[in-house]
C-alpha cells in the first residue's frame, strides 16, 4: 500500500460521522481505481432506501433519484440481493441480476435508474459492496462507469477487494453514529410496504399468479427464468405473458414498465 493510500484511509476514518465521509470515502477508492459516479443506499424492509451518500446527482438528473427512491428501487438487483440476503462483499450487478435484466427498461431508462450516465442512460458497469448494518439492515455503495469507460477489470476488482474489509467497517461505524438521524419512519403499512406495490399493480384486471409474473418479468427475467423460479413451463410462461398483455390493452414490455411506473407515481409509498 503506497503512502499516499494510507494517507486517504487515515482521512476517511477521520471523517467518519460527518457530513464529508462519502466524499473521503470515493477519495480513497479512487486512489485504487477510477470511477465516475457512487451511491451508498441502506435498504430498510419496511421504507424506502436510505441514501447514505450521493456521489451521483452532479452528473444525473435528481429526477432520477426521486424516482428511483419512490418504487423504482424495487426492480433493481442490489436491492433484490440485498433482501434475499446476499452475503457481505464486492459484487459486479450483472453478477446479480437476471439474464435479461441488462435488455430492460429499467436498466437504461435516464428516468427511473440514478446510476446512469447524463445522456440516455449508458451504463457501462456497476459494482456494489453489500454491507451488513446494525439492526439487520443491508446497504450497498455502488461504482459505477459511464459512457467511454470500460468495464473493471478482474486487477481492478481484486485491489477494490483489499478494501472491502475498511470500506465495510467504516460504512458500519458512520451508519452507527448517524444511522438514528437519517433513518425515516417507519411505514404505516407495515413490513415488506414497498414489496405491496407489485400487490397491487393492476390488481383489479390480473391475478395473484399473473402479477407474480409482472414482478419477475419488470426485474429482467426471461420466460425461461421465470418458470424456473415459478416452476411452471416456460410455455405456460408464453401463454400467461400474452394473457397479461391483452387484459392491461398493451403489446410490450415497455408499455408494462410505464404502467409500472405510473403506478409508482400515484401510489403514497411512504
Amino acid at each position: 500500500m503506497l503512502a499516499s493510500e494510507s494517507v486517504d484511509i487515515s482521512a476517511m476514518i477521520g471523517l467518519i460521522g460527518t457530513e464529508d465521509f462519502g466524499r473521503a470515502l470515493d477519495r480513497m477508492l479512487r486512489s485504487v481505481t477510477g470511477f465516475d459516479l457512487s451511491v451508498a443506499f441502506a435498504y430498510p424492509y419496511d421504507a424506502r432506501p436510505i441514501v447514505l451518500h450521493d456521489g451521483y446527482t452532479a452528473k444525473v438528473s435528481a429526477s432520477a433519484l426521486s424516482a428511483y427512491l419512490g418504487g423504482a428501487y424495487l426492480l433493481d438487483p442490489f436491492y433484490v440481493a440485498c433482501c434475499a440476503g446476499q452475503p457481505a462483499g464486492l459484487w459486479r450487478m450483472r453478477e446479480l441480476a437476471p439474464d435479461q435484466f441488462f435488455l430492460s427498461d429499467f436498466s437504461s431508462s435516464a428516468e427511473v435508474h440514478p446510476c446512469v450516465s447524463m445522456e440516455s442512460g449508458v451504463l457501462v458497469e456497476e459494482v456494489g459492496f453489500v454491507i451488513p448494518l446494525d439492526g439487520g439492515l443491508q446497504a450497498t455503495y455502488s461504482l459505477m462507469r459511464g459512457r467511454g469507460g470500460e468495464p473493471f477489470s478482474e486487477t481492478e476488482l481484486a485491489r477494490l477487494r483489499v478494501y472491502e474489509p475498511i470500506v465495510r467497517e467504516a460504512i458500519r461505524s458512520n451508519w452507527r453514529q448517524q444511522g438514528q438521524t437519517i433513518a425515516p419512519s417507519p411505514s404505516e403499512e407495515g413490513d415488506d410496504a414497498m414489496e405491496a406495490a407489485f400487490e397491487s399493480l393492476c390488481s383489479d384486471l390480473l391475478t395473484k399468479q399473473q402479477r407474480n409474473i409482472v414482478r419477475l418479468i419488470l426485474r429482467g427475467h426471461s420466460n425461461l427464468s421465470i418458470g424456473k423460479v415459478m416452476n411452471i413451463a416456460e410455455g405456460t410462461v408464453r401463454i400467461h405473458r400474452k394473457n397479461i398483455y391483452r387484459r392491461l390493452g398493451i403489446s410490450s414490455q415497455g408499455a408494462l414498465f410505464r404502467i409500472f411506473i405510473d403506478h409508482l407515481n400515484g401510489r403514497q409509498l411512504y
